[in-house]
């Protein structure tokens, strides 16, 4: 995920192999162009979403100074979420011509953007998972029927996969690695993982980090540094940062109170 931000004029850019999801942070100019489904011209506002399509050379003008947050999606890397979704091939998408909203597209860009910035990188879990649930919000926005999941997953299989979370905390674990432990695909086993779990794969990882975290804290005389790494965080300042969000207090505070 990109920040890019540019004076008023030219924001066109080369045909890539991928495609590009991009939203307005600020709004109130004219935008203009082609992003591969025709010419539009409109005003846009905050919080606007536009798609270019892959292998096209858009072309695109802002009137004024803008801001977006911009998401890639190599075509070949994801043509199997489009499949799964219902959505086919990316020719298929029908948002390419200008801009369009979507609640829930909007808050997994808001979600995604606030946990990179808690967390640094973000992991690959968080950017998989994301990426699925956009690209089948994508489809079904496009007219594709959302293939939903039946039932969820088997209680053995959802013990599996908590155990491979515990047991590889330390780890940058990814969406795949966790979809094979079921024998699914990434994008069934993580609409199948949050029916069965209520939490979507990513937030129950994170739960299983900051237990680990806190029994670390109260049991250990660790450094925080040591016990951030160990649970899967680059540094403390990343492990205080998400700590105090689920906890409402420093990890240094939090191993006070419970001695």
């Amino acid at each position: 995920m990109i920040e890019i931000a540019r004076p008023a004029g030219d924001m066109s850019r080369p045909a890539v192999p991928e495609l590009v999801l991009y939203q307005d942070q600020i709004g109130g100019g004219c935008v203009r162009g082609n992003a591969g489904g025709g010419p539009f011209k409109q005003l846009s506002d905050k919080g606007a979403l536009y798609l270019a399509a892959p292998n096209f050379a858009n072309t695109v003008i802002a009137s004024t100074y803008h801001k977006l947050h911009s998401l890639s999606f190599p075509v070949a890397h994801w043509q199997d979420v489009l499949d799964e979704a219902g959505g086919g091939s990316v020719d298929d998408l029908q948002l390419y011509r200008g801009s369009f909203h979507s609640p829930a597209i909007q808050s997994t860009l808001r979600n995604l953007w606030a946990l990179a910035e808690e967390e640094g990188r973000p992991s690959r879990l968080l950017a998989r998972a994301a990426g699925c649930e956009i690209l089948a919000e994508l489809c079904r926005l496009s007219g594709a029927p959302l293939i939903s999941p039946r039932g969820g997953l088997a209680p053995s299989t959802i013990q599996c996969c908590q155990e491979l979370m515990h047991a590889r905390l330390s780890e940058d674990i990814s969406l795949d690695e966790l979809a094979a432990e079921a024998q699914l695909s990434p994008y069934h086993f993580a609409r199948m993982f949050k029916q069965s779990v209520g939490v979507p794969p990513r937030v129950y990882l994170t739960q299983l980090r900051m237990e680990k975290a806190c029994e670390l804290l109260a049991l250990t005389d660790l450094p925080i540094t040591d016990i951030a790494i160990q649970i899967g965080y680059s540094s403390s300042q990343v492990l205080a940062r998400v700590f105090f969000k689920y906890q409402h207090m420093s990890p240094t505070a939090y191993r006070r109170a419970v001695r």
